[in-house]
């Protein structure tokens, strides 16, 4: 049996508890997405009276991701592909050295929300041999002029499987790619084979919706590919720790990095994608990410080392992986010495770069640039409209990757590489 005291202070405890329970649900609510602004939008309504019809619920109170799925769309669900027009199963097209195939014409509002490409071709670098491009708005330049293999992440030219948020490589040799590509009043996107044999199999998917018109707030996707292959490096030391006189270095302005991309104008860099294969015994890896946004002569964003830029650690381990926003999906030979190879990625789609007049996204070549590995990259990002020039993409030839002995009077290609 309870005391009086006890008596006397349950309905208190009750009260307390009871307001306690309030605020928790109404918190809930701000986690979940909820518009609730009161206790009362988010308890749960006293059981109705017999026969008495139950009170509405609140449509403020429903989260916005038990509906996402079902919420009706206005726009218009659309594909261009390589589909046989004869109704037969050769749907595939050729792509002869020095053509160009029309992947999408379209006018009128709208945005691509997918690639796809699988490709039969005799060509062994065909990855680095087919650019793609990419037209927004009748614009002069294409925005997006990569080679296809890059543009997908296999920057050494060798097919790998991986999966990320904005990438995926899908067995056996099916590329996908998911950015969001909007335009207002047209888009038009090429592949051209600047290689010396025949593409016998081309498919292709490009997935894209119709609007009635675009926001005026939506920047238009970009992607351009580097090289440095080598890049000029200023020591042929393989030890690159903070213990030798490598490390005693300084690069505070970023002078000499090797560089992913520039631009002009308002917009925001949202990933990159890079190969990386070794000149140099060592580890490559100590470069820090620099990155200069609207004028800033010292770096806005100073980062680590590489491998901390893309989000792994202590050399990845020599371990290869593949997340969402980061990886090193491809790893040949992890002892840090001449030929290893790495491709690596890191998407900012949790806060991608913002930049209000320009931006340079770079990266040193081992620290204070002292390597002289190549390196080939892929940067993606969305900006205003009209964008600067993009650097003139390298021979086919360039392209492919080579050992360069280093270190020495100027860059000599490796025999038999």
């Amino acid at each position: 049996m309870q005391s009086s005291i006890e008596n006397e202070r349950s309905p208190a405890r009750r009260r307390l508890l009871g307001a306690m329970a309030s605020v928790a649900g109404v918190s809930a609510a701000g986690l979940l997405g909820m518009k609730a602004t009161t206790a009362a939008a988010v308890a749960p309504s006293p059981s109705p009276a017999s026969g008495a019809a139950a009170p509405p619920v609140s449509a403020e109170a429903t989260p916005d991701e038990l509906l996402s799925q079902a919420r009706l769309r206005s726009y218009k669900t659309r594909r261009s592909s390589s589909w046989d027009r004869s109704g037969g199963n050769g749907d595939a097209v050729p792509v002869e050295p020095g053509a160009a195939h029309t992947l999408l014409d379209v006018t009128g509002a709208g945005v691509v929300t997918h690639l796809w490409f699988t490709i039969n071709s005799e060509d062994e670098y065909h990855l680095k041999n087919l650019v793609l491009r990419a037209w927004w708005d009748g614009e002069a330049s294409p925005s997006v002029e990569v080679p296809i293999g890059d543009f997908f992440g296999l920057g050494l030219g060798e097919y790998f499987t991986y999966q990320s948020a904005l990438l995926a490589v899908a067995p056996i040799k099916a590329l996908n790619a998911y950015f969001q590509m909007p335009y207002s009043s047209s888009a038009r996107l090429t592949l051209t084979n600047e290689g010396k044999v025949r593409t016998g199999n081309l498919y292709f998917a490009v997935d894209y919706v119709t609007l009635a018109a675009l926001p005026s707030d939506v920047g238009r996707f970009h992607a351009q590919y580097r090289q440095a292959a080598p890049a000029k490096g200023w020591t042929d030391n393989w030890k690159n720790n903070w213990d030798d006189p490598v490390g005693d270095k300084k690069n505070l302005d970023g002078a000499d990095n090797y560089v992913f991309m520039e631009a002009t104008g308002r917009g925001h860099f949202v990933g990159v994608t890079q190969a990386v294969e070794q000149n140099q015994d060592g580890w490559f890896g100590e470069g820090d990410d620099m990155f200069f946004i609207d004028g800033d002569k010292l770096p806005t964003i100073n980062g680590t080392g590489t491998e901390d830029y893309y989000n792994g650690a202590w050399d990845f381990g020599g371990q290869s992986f593949a997340y969402m926003h980061n990886g090193a999906p491809h790893i040949s030979d992890p002892h840090e010495r001449i030929g290893g190879r790495y491709c690596l990625y890191r998407w900012h789609i949790e806060s991608p770069i913002t930049f209000e007049k320009s931006i340079k996204a770079t990266i040193e070549h081992g620290h204070a640039n002292h390597r002289s590995d190549n390196y080939y990259s892929t940067a993606y990002w969305y900006q205003t409209e009209p964008h600067a020039a993009f650097p003139a993409l390298p021979a086919p030839a360039e392209r492919v990757p080579k050992l360069f002995r280093v270190g020495g009077p100027g860059a000599q290609p490796v025999p038999g590489s």
